[in-house]
């Protein structure tokens, strides 16, 4: 099976999984997930991090090349050398780091809770809550949060992607989304009809690049490719294109 891959210089090829050279990184995002990775009008991928990943290839002087990869195959991808990193919000906890080599934290943003005008039970109330539906992404920190603290309360619906779960909020299938801060403000909070509820929550050390735990040379590059863009100012200009805070670990 071929896979749609964009290289870093934003130019489309096609190639199949065996077919990469040796001196190439294959990085990994899951999309659409506004504002990290998404594509615009024309059709091409761009976003915080997918701007952040083609800095970090340029500082390592390496040829890197971006695959769409949906989120729940992404570490099993990543295991079957489909691809070399996954640099798609994933954050970095115990259970993944036991399956993955993380690099440092990158970014940390917490989830925040949305839903339509005129809700206004407190999602912390769990009699209030009693029977409500509640939408996350599958398998994401937010999924965990929320079985974890709400299951045999709320009705959980699991979603592929971060857009499916928006539709069913506007189409009023859901009561709640609990989302990544950012994607919720991007995608929901900016639409008409719509808003923030309750206090956002922090989840987790933060977001990493996840690699395969015998990486660790192109870790140790990633890592001190992440430490210059930082110190010289690029992670914090691409940064302020997208956010109007301050995500940086």
């Amino acid at each position: 099976m071929k896979k749609i891959l964009i290289a870093a210089g934003c130019a489309l090829v096609m190639l199949t999984g065996s077919a990469q050279a040796e001196d190439s990184i294959r990085i990994a995002f899951d999309v659409p997930y506004e504002p990290f990775e998404y594509k615009d009008e024309n059709g091409e991928l761009t976003g915080f991090e997918v701007e952040l990943a083609e800095a970090m290839c340029a500082e390592m002087d390496a040829k890197c090349e971006f695959v769409i990869q949906a989120w729940d195959g992404m570490i099993p991808g990543l295991l079957a050398r489909k691809f070399d990193a996954i640099m798609s919000s994933m954050s970095v906890t115990p259970e993944r780091a036991e399956r993955v080599l993380f690099s440092k934290p990158y970014y940390n943003t917490p989830g925040g809770w949305f839903a339509a005008e005129g809700f206004d039970i407190d999602v912390t109330d769990m009699i209030a809550m009693k029977d409500k539906s509640v939408g996350v992404q599958r398998g994401t920190t937010m999924d965990t949060f929320v079985t974890e603290n709400m299951t045999g309360v709320v009705n959980i619906k699991r979603y592929n992607t971060a857009d499916d779960m928006v539709l069913d909020l506007e189409g009023q299938r859901l009561d709640v989304v609990f989302v990544d801060y950012p994607v919720g403000e991007q995608t929901i909070k900016n639409k008409e009809g719509f808003i923030e509820i309750g206090e956002s929550v922090k989840l987790g050390e933060g977001v990493g690049v996840a690699m395969r735990k015998r990486d660790t040379d192109l870790a140790e590059r990633v890592n001190k490719a992440l430490d210059i863009l930082k110190e010289n100012g690029t992670y914090d200009a691409i940064m302020k294109k997208y956010f109007a805070y301050d995500i940086k670990v």
